[in-house]
């Protein structure tokens, strides 16, 4: 049994109510659970909440809330991967004994049902670990400087002030979309990062919402590419 777990708690600080906040016509929750139904990879689609009106409009957009997320597990410094676990603990008292798990995102809309599919082969090939997708870094990462208060920059690795960028390795980031793993991988495994199998996405597709401004641009865009102006 597949199950998609959303983790949408109330205390979003930078945007208040990110979860529900209408984006682009819709709560922002029901473009992550329409784009989990649609895709037909999941027994059920699953909102971990501890909030009544997230709960409420999830299950208006069609996921199930078969139970409410404990208060301990909805602060600022909760991880994901406890979450999850707790979720799953939670489904299987009630029947539903998942043997894949995806961790979805609530507040991301550019989620892909493909992308999702491709996910979920690549974690049958590798059932050891995490699979998710992943977005090349727009420079190389051995060329990054930091600035210090007077302005000056310097470089994070000095060691490749030299190389030419073409000749430094890739480096990827985390698009923070959704995560597969197998149930037992979430409850036995703490590290997301550490064991995992990644996916490659177009960095276009990768916004991360964290303040207004995130937001205007990801809607300005979403309503683009759903208009037909991007490919």
């Amino acid at each position: 049994m597949n199950i998609a777990v959303i983790p949408a708690r109330s205390g979003s600080k930078r945007i208040p109510r990110k979860n529900i906040k209408e984006f682009a016509g819709r709560p922002m929750i029901a473009h992550v659970i329409s784009s989990a139904l649609k895709s037909k990879l999941f027994e059920h689609v699953v909102v971990s909440t501890d909030d009544n009106e997230i709960a409420h409009i999830a299950r208006d957009w069609g996921a199930e809330t078969p139970f409410m997320r404990p208060i301990d597990l909805a602060n600022d410094f909760t991880a994901t991967v406890p979450v999850v676990a707790h979720a799953i603990s939670a489904c299987a008292k009630l029947g539903m004994k998942a043997e894949n798990v995806c961790c979805i995102y609530p507040c991301a809309p550019f989620i892909h049902i493909d992308d999702l599919s491709s996910s979920l082969k690549l974690l049958d090939q590798n059932s050891d670990y995490f699979c998710f997708p992943v977005a090349e870094f727009p420079s190389p990462v051995q060329r990054s400087l930091y600035m210090e208060k007077s302005g000056k920059l310097n470089s994070f690795y000095p060691e490749y002030e030299s190389e030419r960028t073409q000749d430094l390795e890739p480096s990827y980031f985390d698009v923070g979309q959704f995560y597969w793993g197998k149930a037992s991988t979430w409850l036995n495994n703490s590290e997301l990062h550490k064991n995992s199998i990644g996916m490659e996405i177009p960095s276009w597709r990768s916004i991360d919402i964290d303040d207004a401004s995130d937001w205007t641009r990801a809607e300005h865009l979403y309503k683009i590419i759903n208009s037909g102006g991007l490919i």
